[in-house]
């Protein structure tokens, strides 16, 4: 295995688990910038949204819902609403077509949205894909490749929000799909490991011309939209938080989850670290224990063999490729 494990180290950041979104734009102008953060309306995305917002950007929010994104958006500055599934390819696409026919320029791009041990459910063009790799890999794969040409020459950042759930699975390259027994958590843990690959290769790409940076971050253990499908005491078993909802020792608010994003998106220290893998508010370093809430990264997720394979499987289930490529 060829990692890039001798990169993740820390850099110095003035930042920290304990910052917030808010604290790590503080000082920092995106008047005139145009943002994108899937899942922008909820959870970790709605606090993104907000702060980039605070901070001047302009911030388009594709939504399943659309409604109930305006609604959860409402009073919120400089958000813009658009409809998108990321389950659904054609919907990928007619989403980029439209964009891309305004002519206008994206200088982040955060791939947020997400879902997180959920039952087995198969979606994709032929009905047998696995959600968590569907939604979470497979449909940000095809929302970057699309829109590839509006992001900014050499200054745009994509953004991929991986988590230390990928700990728990490499990339099930047997079997992706889960098509031999599903495993909730495998499934979860795989598309966050891809999510990982994904900027580790994109990242590679675009250094070779002029194309966006690409990081993966963990955002920290958070309470969230997303345990919407862990039933509340399996979320107690699990240590997560108290019998009366407290979250437990450890665990962030959504605005200091959602500072790392920021940070990966904005921060000039990261100039030099393209496709790094960050983690409160910094370049994590390699995973030195098993726990998921010390976290660090481990070396199946910043492989760019792995990576770049990935890449050749996502890009024939999607029939995408190379953005890179004229």
């Amino acid at each position: 295995m060829s990692t890039r494990q001798g990169q993740q180290h820390r850099i110095g950041s003035q930042f920290g688990a304990l910052s917030t979104a808010d604290d790590v734009l503080a000082g920092i102008d995106l008047s005139g910038r145009t943002a994108l953060v899937t899942g922008g309306y909820s959870g970790l995305g709605l606090e993104i949204t907000r702060a980039l917002g605070r901070a001047g950007a302009h911030v388009i929010v594709p939504a399943r819902r659309p409604l109930v994104a305006q609604e959860a958006l409402r009073g919120t500055d400089r958000a813009e609403v658009r409809s998108l599934d990321l389950a659904d390819q054609e919907s990928i696409r007619h989403f980029a077509e439209r964009f891309l026919a305004t002519h206008r320029t994206l200088d982040i791009l955060i791939n947020n949205a997400g879902v997180m041990a959920c039952p087995e459910t198969r979606v994709g063009p032929d009905g047998t894909w696995e959600s968590h790799f569907a939604i979470n890999h497979l449909g940000h794969f095809a929302l970057v490749n699309r829109l590839y040409p509006a992001l900014s020459p050499g200054t745009a950042r994509v953004v991929s929000v991986a988590s230390s759930g990928h700990f728990l699975s490499d990339i099930r390259w047997s079997d992706p799909h889960f098509h031999e027994g599903y495993d909730r958590w495998s499934a979860y843990a795989q598309s966050k490991t891809a999510n990982a690959l994904f900027a580790v290769h994109l990242d590679s790409l675009s250094a070779a011309g002029a194309g966006p940076r690409a990081f993966a971050v963990h955002p920290g253990s958070i309470l969230t939209p997303l345990q919407r499908h862990i039933p509340r005491e399996e979320q107690i078993a699990q240590g997560w938080m108290s019998a009366d909802g407290t979250p437990a020792r450890g665990f962030k608010t959504p605005a200091q989850g959602a500072a790392t994003a920021v940070w990966a998106a904005t921060s000039p220290l990261l100039d030099a670290h393209g496709g790094a893998y960050c983690q409160d508010c910094d370049v994590a370093e390699p995973a030195a224990t098993e726990d998921m809430l010390i976290g660090g990264v481990k070396p199946w997720a910043t492989d760019p063999e792995a990576a770049a394979r990935l890449w050749h499987l996502s890009a024939e289930m999607t029939g995408l490729g190379d953005p890179a490529s004229p």
